[in-house]
């Protein structure tokens, strides 16, 4: 690769890692992105619904597939060493910096301009699961082919050096739960369902869910809180939060029916109010075989074969998944990067190694050139 083009792919990282913004917060960064998008010649697009920006490179007359290029550009809210920061533990930095090297690539190639149609999307809110919809609802995808994205893999699940052409993610469904109840003295508990007692029986209930153990899938308690300072008072409200995962759509809805039947039950049992407040919703992943099958030939031709593993299933989850869920004949997959990424994905004090962004980004210029059949090109002129 061409050392300037990797001199701009890791500033960008840098510039990226060390000005991290949350979920729907990511301003500073989409203008950034968009500055240099525009530099390059694309057509830009932003909204003012939220952050995010859109970058049109190459021939949009109709008469080539358009293939689009996501990056998820937001970061988490954590403590590192001490300090409350946003924080790109999950490798957003870097799927932006690798999205922005195809760009490089692509402007570097004679006459490639006029033979390609790249979209590149560069999406918010990917942490909170709602950045593609919004996308989805903003018209993002609607002339889109094909769809690649990207993400950084830990090392038990994609060693270092190592690529996938899938990554098969799981359901996810985030849930807040309010138990609703009013509160009594401690002397007189006849006067009110005590909502610890309704939580214990929600968490037990849902701590019984047994289902067909030949998908994943897992349903959990993650937050319970009941009560105040004053030990005399029975409290009759709670706040619990849960999670649910699976590996399948289908059985994220069986998973859903039985604990919205444990919350009816509980419900008629205490007699109490039970509200589901906020939710937060990733979809499973929908495979696409020609997608994948371009995907993995771009791999091979970058990394070999030897390098090249078959898709990898993860209970992790991604809002990636719901352009095709939006879009049902868009053709898209998920590089998967082995990157000896450790201590873990969301860990504070994540790192991984940074030059496989440089094979990152070959693997989706090409995987981008494949789809119109130019890779051979690409080979010639960048290595």
């Amino acid at each position: 690769m061409d050392q300037q083009i990797e001199k701009q792919i890791r500033q960008n990282f840098e510039h990226l890692h060390e000005n991290g913004e949350v979920s729907w917060e990511e301003y500073k960064t989409t203008k950034y992105i968009e500055e240099i998008l525009e530099s390059y010649g694309c057509e830009t697009e932003t909204f003012q619904e939220c952050p995010g920006v859109v970058g049109k490179y190459g021939n949009f007359d109709g008469t080539v597939p358009v293939v689009a290029l996501r990056a998820d550009i937001d970061a988490l809210w954590q403590e590192v060493n001490g300090t409350p920061c946003a924080n790109h533990s999950c490798g957003h930095d870097s799927h932006m910096a690798m999205v922005l090297g195809v760009l490089y690539v692509l402007h570097s190639l004679k006459d490639i301009k006029n033979q390609v149609a790249v979209k590149f999307i560069f999406q918010p809110a990917e942490e909170k699961a709602a950045g593609a919809l919004k996308m989805v609802e903003l018209g993002v995808i609607e002339e889109v082919d094909y769809l690649f994205g990207v993400h950084l893999r830990p090392g038990a699940e994609v060693a270092d050096g190592f690529a996938t052409p899938m990554i098969g993610h799981g359901a996810t469904k985030l849930m807040e739960i309010e138990i609703d109840g009013e509160d009594a003295h401690g002397a007189r508990p006849h006067l009110t369902h005590n909502a610890v007692n309704v939580g214990t029986q929600l968490v037990q209930a849902i701590n019984q869910i047994r289902m067909n153990p030949s998908v994943p899938h897992s349903v959990k308690v993650t937050k319970f809180h009941a009560g105040g300072p004053n030990t005399n008072i029975i409290p009759g409200k709670a706040s619990l939060s849960l999670d649910l995962r699976a590996q399948t759509n289908e059985v994220m809805e069986e998973l859903e029916e039985q604990v919205d039947h444990i919350f009816k039950t509980i419900e008629f049992q205490y007699g109490t109010k039970i509200t589901v407040g906020a939710i937060n919703q990733i979809a499973a992943a929908r495979t696409n075989d020609e997608a994948i099958t371009v995907m993995k030939g771009a791999i091979e031709s970058e990394l070999g074969e030897a390098y090249t593993l078959e898709p990898t299933v993860t209970p992790g989850g991604d809002d990636f998944h719901f352009y095709t869920i939006k879009k049902p004949e868009l053709k898209a997959t998920m590089l998967g990067l082995g990157c000896d990424l450790k201590p873990g994905l969301h860990h504070p004090q994540m790192t991984f190694n940074q030059d496989r962004m440089l094979d990152g980004t070959k693997i989706l210029t090409q995987a981008v050139l494949g789809v119109y059949d130019i890779r051979a090109e690409l080979s010639k002129l960048t290595n």
